[in-house]
């Protein structure tokens, strides 16, 4: 009997589709023209039955069967990613695993990539993204750059940038209303939100107007939430609301004008991103070690410059 195995090239592009929500950007990393992808994933579509992203005016956004394929997609390339650099590992090659979340890995850590290499020639970098909390002792990482209040049982922390909150959106949607900081003015706007599983970490907007001293019931059906920070990026660049800008990752997108911020940051010192490794030094050790120490010592470098 013949076994029909999945279609590996159309599923990769359509995985690096799912993760930039932009035909282009997924163009652009695997090195291919967006025609390509485009056409790789209309194959995909046509052979499941089933459409899996909604073309938008400015990207796309996954359907209810893209984001039920993608994340499984997604976990089996990251497996097939391990294994791979298991075997690297086995044949003497410098790889570092580096855990972090979505938002942190696509607005900081991407854009200074190529000055790591130039610093570390010799090191590959294997990123792993996870909006859920890391736990760096039981899983194959070296290192994580984690948000939360410093505190990670077994691990040594140290961190990289305090909380600070802004609210943002796109320049087109705050021309419509109007260059307003007052809370309770953006409690009638609609929001959009980064959804957590448990509690969040990181400040809500439930938090924020708390903060500003706003109550009371908001208008109904206007608020978007998403499952990672990229998606809420996306939504405020292409005009639908305002969210919530968490500094650095944001700051380039305020310099470049895509976004803009409207009133002043709030900072919370007690949380914040930090870089994380394992207290023991069980996960690496001899050169590991030395690869370890290299990133840590750049990415403090890179934090300190911001």
């Amino acid at each position: 009997m013949s076994i029909r195995r999945p279609p590996l090239q159309p599923l990769a592009f359509f995985e690096a589709a799912g993760r930039h929500l932009n035909f282009s950007a997924a163009a652009r990393e695997l090195g291919v023209t967006q025609s390509a992808v485009s056409h790789q994933v209309a194959w995909l579509e046509a052979d499941l039955g089933v459409p899996l992203f909604r073309r938008l005016h400015r990207g796309v956004a996954l359907t209810s069967e893209g984001a039920r394929l993608f994340e499984v997609v997604r976990r089996g390339l990251d497996e097939i990613d391990g294994a791979l650099n298991a075997i690297r590992v086995g044949r003497g090659r410098r790889v570092l695993t580096v855990a972090t979340d979505f938002g942190f890995a696509a607005w900081w850590l991407m854009p200074r990539l190529a000055e790591l290499r130039e610093r570390m020639p010799d090191l590959e970098v294997r990123i792993v993204t996870s909006q859920d909390a890391i736990d760096i002792r039981r899983e194959s990482i070296d290192v994580a750059v984690a948000f939360g209040t410093g505190v990670w049982p077994g691990c040594a922390a140290r961190r990289l940038f305090p909380e600070t909150v802004t609210p943002i959106c796109g320049p087109g949607f705050r021309d419509r209303i109007g260059e307003t900081a007052d809370p309770d003015l953006l409690a009638g706007l609609p929001l959009l939100h980064l959804e957590s599983s448990g509690g969040a970490a990181w400040l809500s907007w439930r938090d924020w107007f708390a903060h500003h001293g706003v109550s009371g019931r908001r208008p109904a059906g206007l608020d978007l939430t998403f499952n990672n920070y990229p998606l809420v990026l996306q939504a405020a660049l292409m005009g639908q609301g305002v969210a919530l800008g968490w500094s650095p990752l944001v700051d380039s997108l305020l310099r470049g004008g895509q976004l803009v911020a409207l009133g002043q940051p709030l900072e919370r010192a007690d949380r914040g991103y930090f870089i994380v490794e394992a207290g023991d030094g069980a996960a690496v050790s001899g050169r590991g070690e030395r690869n370890r120490d290299l990133f840590r010592n750049w990415i403090l470098e890179e934090a300190a410059r911001e």
